[in-house]
């Protein structure tokens, strides 16, 4: 079959993929405290969500990632990993993996590991428990130290994403290196984004520039820049002195749109071309309309990748959020 292709000749090889919009946590910069939830009628069920990769999967994409909300809070979830695990004995599927808070992998991290994950990022922006708390709003962080360590035994690689923000975790930069360097764990920060109405919260004064983060990582220990990719947006160094990997995502200080293999789909069935636009396909349509035939899904799959923008508008720049979405950041799922 032939390959999903975009308009700037763009492989699209990596979909990520929000099978809920719920989370157990309430982050500042992701969620306001008191979310409406979508009825469940609107959320595509497990075996929409089956039918839909495994179209994407004949397309050419390479590697499905799995995202919320929190995707573990998504009720009989493991059946469409394990579904999914086809797949990658095919060899069509090269990964299969997840981002998560960490809440639930104390339960779940084996049986992840035995669906063929791998990898996993556990989004984790502090390591001290109370700003944990303070950040997360609903989360406690003796409960995602356990899901870490039940990943790692489970023989999952972990890696440790983190929303850089000024003046909160600022002074935490040199200790949470060292303690994902101590648990063979790679670190990779985030700059935030502006998207969605998360109340009193001021993007302004949350963006800390990674270029900064990086600078005076610069002054404490040796870093050598990677050629290498995840098949993400993250550029990496390795530090020298730890052996470690550290990423850096900057869609606003540096984008990466020139390489962007990805979309999104959300639990919906929106498929987002880019995570920086409006721009959307419904494709729920196309499953439930036609559900004897997956001729219509294809094709609606190729029309939305036929708009798949050059790249995005987010811009702090002028000391005003230009660009910004409207949608949160857990409907599509990052």
């Amino acid at each position: 079959m032939e390959k999903l292709i975009d308009p700037f000749a763009r492989p699209i090889s990596y979909l990520r993929v929000s099978v809920t919009d719920r989370c157990d946590f309430r982050c500042v910069y992701c969620m306001s405290e008191n979310m409406s939830f979508l009825p469940k009628k609107e959320l595509l069920t497990l075996e929409e969500l089956d039918r839909l990769c495994s179209g994407f999967v004949r397309m050419g994409v390479e590697k499905l990632r799995i995202t919320g909300g929190e995707p573990l809070v998504r009720r009989n979830i493991l059946t469409f990993f394990r579904a999914m695990t086809r797949h990658l004995d095919s060899g069509a599927l090269k990964e299969l993996t997840l981002t998560t808070n960490g809440s639930q992998l104390e339960k779940f991290a084996q049986p992840l590991f035995d669906a063929g994950v791998r990898r996993v990022n556990i989004s984790a922006d502090t390591l001290d428990a109370d700003k944990f708390a303070q950040i997360t709003r609903w989360g406690r962080l003796p409960q995602v130290l356990r899901g870490i360590e039940a990943a790692q035994n489970a023989g999952l690689r972990v890696k440790l994403n983190a929303v850089a923000l000024r003046g909160f975790n600022e002074d935490e930069l040199l200790s949470m290196t060292e303690w994902c360097a101590a648990r063979d764990m790679d670190l990779t920060w985030i700059e935030v984004m502006p998207m969605g109405d998360i109340g009193n919260e001021d993007r302004l004064d949350q963006y800390w520039k990674l270029t900064d983060l990086r600078a005076r990582l610069a002054e404490h220990y040796t870093l050598t820049d990677l050629p290498e990719s995840t098949g993400g947006p993250a550029r990496y160094v390795r530090i020298e002195e730890t052996g470690q990997k550290v990423g850096f995502i900057t869609p606003l200080s540096h984008n990466f749109c020139e390489s962007c293999n990805r979309v999104r789909l959300t639990c919906t069935g929106e498929l987002f071309m880019c995570l920086g636009q409006e721009d959307n396909a419904d494709l729920r349509s196309a499953l439930r309309n036609h559900p004897g035939s997956d001729a219509p899904l294809e094709a609606a799959i190729r029309d939305a990748i036929r708009h798949k923008p050059r790249g995005h508008d987010f811009d702090y720049s002028r000391q005003t959020v230009d660009g910004r979405v409207s949608r949160h950041m857990s409907h599509t799922g990052g």
